[in-house]
C-alpha cells in the first residue's frame, strides 16, 4: 500500500566535496512520490516512533552494542542541549570504532518491543476502507533504525510516508546521519522541527487534492518535540499524547497557562488500543 521508507527519506551519499543545501534536500524529500497517494483519503494520521510506536528510544537501545553495553563518560560529556543529532553522530562513530556492525545494530532494532496496543492499532488501520487513513511516520530517529524495526514488525507497508533523518553506511561501515532539514523554530532541535514538516506536508497534499482538506488530522506522540507539531492542529483535529509523557504534560500546562492556544481535542492514551477505540468512533461520525 505504501512506498518504501527509503523512497521518501533515504538520501544516497553525494560525491566527495559536493554539498547540497539542507532546505533544498528537505523540499526534495517532502515532494517525492506524493502524487501516488490516493487523493480521496478522509483522514491523515501522524505517528512518532520512539516511545510511541516502540516502547523504547532507539538511540538509547543501540548503546547495547557498545562494549559493556554502555558509553564512556568522556563521550557522554560531549552532549550539548539542542544538539543531540550531532551527539548521536559521535556515538555512532564510536560504535564503528569498537567494531559494531550494521548487522549488530539491525539485530538490536528488531528486538525493540512495540508499545502496548500499538500492533492492534496498526491492524485496525490496515483493515479500514482504502479511502479512510493516510498514515505518516514522523520521527527524529533515523531511517536505518526505523526501517529495521518496520521490516521486522511487518509494518512498513502501512506507512505512506516516513519523514526522518537520513542515514547511510559509509565505506568504513559507520552509520552516518544527516540532519533532516534546517529551520527557525526555537522550540525544536536544530535538525528537525516536526511542526514545519506537518505544515508543509498538509499544504502540499491539500494542493494535490485540488484544495480539499482532510476531514480530520490526528497526531500520535509522546515527547516534547511532538508538542510543537500538535500546536498546528485545528479544533476538529485530535492530538493523542501518551499519558504522563512530556507531550501530555506540555499540553496540560498550555491549557492551564494560556487557554485556547492549544486548539486540538486531546485524548491521552496508555495503550494503542485506546487510540483505535477513539478513531473507530470518529470515523463513524
Amino acid at each position: 500500500m505504501g512506498d518504501s521508507i527509503f523512497n521518501c527519506c533515504y538520501v544516497p551519499p553525494r560525491p566527495p566535496g559536493e554539498e547540497e543545501p539542507l532546505r533544498s534536500r528537505r523540499a526534495e524529500i517532502m515532494a517525492s512520490n506524493s502524487a501516488r497517494i490516493s487523493p480521496d483519503k478522509r483522514f491523515l494520521i501522524f505517528f512518532d516512533f520512539d516511545e510511541t510506536i516502540v516502547d523504547e528510544t532507539s538511540d538509547d537501545m543501540v548503546v547495547q552494542a557498545a562494549p559493556g553495553q554502555h558509553l564512556p563518560e568522556w563521550l557522554k560529556d560531549t552532549y550539548q542541549p539542542g544538539r543531540y543529532h550531532e551527539y548521536m553522530q559521535r556515538v555512532l562513530a564510536y560504535l564503528a570504532e569498537q567494531g559494531v556492525t550494521e548487522s549488530d545494530m539491525r539485530g538490536i532494532m528488531e528486538k525493540i518491543p512495540a508499545t502496548p496496543g500499538m500492533l492492534p492499532l496498526f491492524q485496525f488501520l490496515r483493515t479500514r476502507p482504502v479511502h479512510d487513513f493516510e498514515v505518516v511516520l514522523l520521527s527524529d530517529a533515523n531511517a536505518f533504525f526505523i526501517e529495521s524495526w518496520l521490516r521486522r514488525a511487518g509494518a512498513r507497508q502501512l506507512f505512506h510516508r516516513v519523514f526522518t533523518n537520513p542515514a547511510t553506511f559509509n565505506k568504513d561501515g559507520r552509520l552516518v546521519l544527516r540532519p533532516f532539514h534546517s529551520h527557525d523554530c526555537v522550540r525544536c532541535p536544530d535538525n528537525m522541527c516536526k511542526q514545519a514538516v506537518v505544515r508543509e506536508y498538509v499544504a502540499r497534499r491539500t494542493q494535490e487534492r485540488a484544495g480539499r482538506p482532510y476531514q480530520r488530522v490526528f497526531y500520535v506522540g509522546d515527547g516534547a518535540n511532538d508538542f510543537c507539531p500538535a500546536l498546528s492542529l485545528g479544533p476538529r483535529d485530535v492530538a493523542f499524547p501518551r499519558r504522563d509523557f512530556p507531550m501530555h504534560r506540555l499540553i496540560t500546562e498550555t491549557h492551564e497557562a494560556t487557554p485556547g492556544e492549544f486548539r486540538a481535542v486531546t485524548v491521552p492514551w496508555a495503550s494503542g488500543e485506546e487510540v483505535a477505540q477513539r478513531l473507530r468512533k470518529l470515523v463513524a461520525e
